[in-house]
């Protein structure tokens, strides 16, 4: 395994000579823990078919299922599908997913701390990934910001962009809404959290499924604070210049993992979008994804 820094990037390495299904226990486990310091790995020259990828991820933790069938790929459902191919003049997976700053399944009790993309058919002209580390942004709030944020919770919901399902034609959309509520109610999580493994705050909010700030007992904090922070942090700069916005690029052959406590991300979508796939595969990995939150899904009865 060789480990080269990325060339002018804001975060990220590359990963080459990785054999992602022979590679020793050891050589997995350091993988693991460049993904938390490095936040971004690009492992190079990679073919996997989907039972070898979604092996791969199962090296690495305990694989999550997406909860909607429509993203499955036909064969490995552990395998989110986002594509805007047809096959056979049907429709395998989901177009223009990601269009929007947000943590892979915080809108969920339980979410995950590695997020794996293998790209399967890549656009020729422009293409990547937008991130945004909320570690290092965090400790660039003003000192103020960071102050109201110290102990706050965040709740979630997916409501703002749930996408509309083939079966959901012709149906009321109250009755849409009311499946919504009832399949992924609004969950609470801790605005801020000390990472497992680098014992840095992350800021744990998203322009994507963030709609409130309560205090611990469930209070509301101010109006408009939300709102500041996403701002500050480059979530609402939709010109994608903000300083701490990275766009990672990518091309046959890598397959992009990432650190998704501390990294939000969006699809870089173009005005005349060309054939794209990617493959995604979700991993649970070796630590609680904050402290306290295996407790709380016990008590919940989860």
């Amino acid at each position: 395994m060789i480990i080269t820094p990325q060339r002018g990037a804001k975060m990220g390495v590359e990963v080459s000579e990785l054999d992602a299904l022979a590679a020793p226990e050891e050589e997995l486990s350091d993988l693991k823990n460049l993904v938390y310091t490095s936040k971004i790995l690009v492992l190079k020259g990679q073919d996997l078919s989907p039972a070898d990828y979604v092996e791969f991820g199962r090296r690495l933790g305990e694989v999550e299922t997406y909860y909607q069938p429509m993203y499955h790929h036909p064969e490995h459902k552990e395998i989110f599908v986002s594509s805007n191919k047809k096959e056979g003049g049907m429709q395998i997976g989901v177009p223009k997913t990601g269009k929007f700053w947000h943590h892979d399944y915080s809108f969920m009790p339980r979410p995950f701390g590695l997020t794996l993309i293998y790209p399967q058919v890549i656009p020729q002209g422009q293409r990547g990934t937008l991130f945004i580390d909320l570690e290092k942004a965090y400790e660039q709030l003003p000192a103020k910001l960071r102050k109201e944020m110290a102990d706050s919770w965040v709740v979630n919901s997916v409501r703002r962009y749930f996408k509309i399902r083939p079966s959901d034609v012709y149906r009321p959309v109250s009755e849409i809404l009311a499946e919504i509520e009832e399949e992924t109610p609004e969950v609470r999580h801790p605005a801020v959290f000390p990472h497992p493994v680098t014992g840095r705050p992350v800021l744990y909010i998203s322009e994507a499924v963030s709609h409130r700030l309560e205090d611990a007992e469930g209070n509301p904090l101010r109006d408009g604070l939300l709102t500041e922070v996403l701002e500050a942090v480059g979530q609402l700069d939709t010109s994608f210049t903000h300083d701490n916005i990275h766009l990672q690029s990518f091309e046959q052959g890598d397959l992009l993992m990432w650190d998704n406590r501390s990294l939000v991300h969006r699809a870089l979508h173009t005005p005349n979008p060309e054939p794209t796939v990617s493959h995604r595969v979700t991993v649970h990995d070796d630590h609680e994804f904050y402290p306290g939150i295996e407790r709380q899904l016990t008590a919940a009865g989860r």
